[in-house]
């Protein structure tokens, strides 16, 4: 099968549109076979990329964890099943495995799984005509919305929801600062956000990504480039702060992110897109009583609940850009330009 490859941690260079990738085979129970018709990228990929500590890939490995597409194949035990994925459903997919038998999992927290892995990362991923996933890791969407927007949906929008809904428990009245607006956590924030009833405030450094941001329904917009973030908030809200931080960035931003922050604030953070270590006075952190909450992927019922966002209509991701499978290195370097605005998206067959 044709998939976008690896052969070794490094460049752009590595990355190669292969032919000859073995199609993975599908276990006799629990799982699927989807025909994949798009995926798109994540920051994850570029990480995996450059490579991260512990991870060891086998070559050719198959770059990518987002999909979307037709389920070919099933399981015996799938196919038995009443409520389950049916050949020919489309579908979504759910790039984050757990084992479904630890501690975690029995307790429907799915994404602290012991075992977690992510397709990409710990597993080949999505970026191949055939992908083999658990079942429990589809769920069945409406043909009305496009292949694209599909495939760009489920990492994104599932990291943002558990980040917003479940772990900082955003709601209507609440100030909120998404640093970094152009990526597809944060705006699969900005939307989830504003429809909690919250007031949103955005940064970027690009003009044109705050103004796209400003239409998407932000309403408070910071060159972060040019001011003070922290500062410019406190000024704006009589020293208050806002009661809700998404920060992703890390090393750059954290004491700023800290600044700009409430008493009693929460601040929730997937990722350190600038650096992982950080440090912070904690005389400040409990003087404030603050909350700094970390957050990975989501649950089956988070899963459940951002399906049923899509299949209504609701959260869908801007696309910034489509290549073809044989672009995928193209697909990279936009990716890795930082110059996007919303998912990077790679078709990987026609409809």
């Amino acid at each position: 099968m044709r998939a976008l490859t690896i052969d070794a941690h490094g460049g752009l260079e590595q990355l190669r549109c292969r032919t000859d990738v073995p199609a993975p085979a599908l276990p006799a129970t629990g799982h699927v076979r989807v025909r994949v018709r798009a995926a798109a990228l994540n920051r994850l990929d570029l990480w995996t990329l450059g490579g991260l500590p512990g991870v060891t890939i086998t070559p050719p490995w198959t770059m990518g964890a987002d999909a979307s597409g037709i389920i070919s194949e099933v399981s015996a035990d799938v196919a038995a099943a009443s409520a389950a994925p049916r050949v020919g459903d489309r579908v979504l997919v759910n790039p984050g495995i757990s084992c479904r038998q630890c501690e975690f999992c029995l307790a429907g927290e799915h994404s602290l799984c012991i075992r977690f892995r992510l397709l990409g990362e710990h597993l080949p991923g999505s970026l191949a005509e055939e992908l083999v996933v658990p079942a429990t890791n589809v769920r069945v969407i409406p043909s009305t919305l496009g292949d694209d927007v599909a495939a760009a949906f489920t990492l994104a929008t599932l990291t943002a929801w558990r980040m917003c809904v479940t772990r900082a428990r955003v709601r209507a009245g609440d100030q909120v600062l998404i640093w970094g607006i152009g990526g597809g956590v944060s705006l699969a924030a900005l939307q989830i956000c504003k429809a909690r009833g919250a007031t949103v405030w955005v940064t970027s450094g690009r003009a044109e990504k705050l103004a796209r941001a400003q239409a998407l329904g932000a309403d408070l917009l910071l060159d972060h480039a040019q001011v003070d973030v922290a500062k410019e908030i406190r000024a704006r809200t009589g020293k208050r702060g806002v009661d809700v931080v998404i920060d992703s960035i890390g090393e750059r931003t954290w004491e700023r992110s800290l600044g700009a922050l409430a008493r009693g604030g929460r601040l929730v953070t997937c990722g350190g897109t600038s650096g992982h270590a950080l440090t912070m006075d904690v005389r400040k952190l409990f003087w404030n009583q603050w909350s700094i909450l970390g957050s990975t992927m989501g649950s089956d019922a988070e899963f459940d609940a951002v399906a049923a966002e899509f299949a209504a209509g609701r959260l869908l991701p801007p696309i910034d850009s489509v290549f073809a499978l044989e672009e995928g290195r193209a697909a990279f370097e936009r990716l890795a330009s930082g110059a996007q605005f919303g998912k990077v998206v790679v078709r990987v067959a026609d409809a």
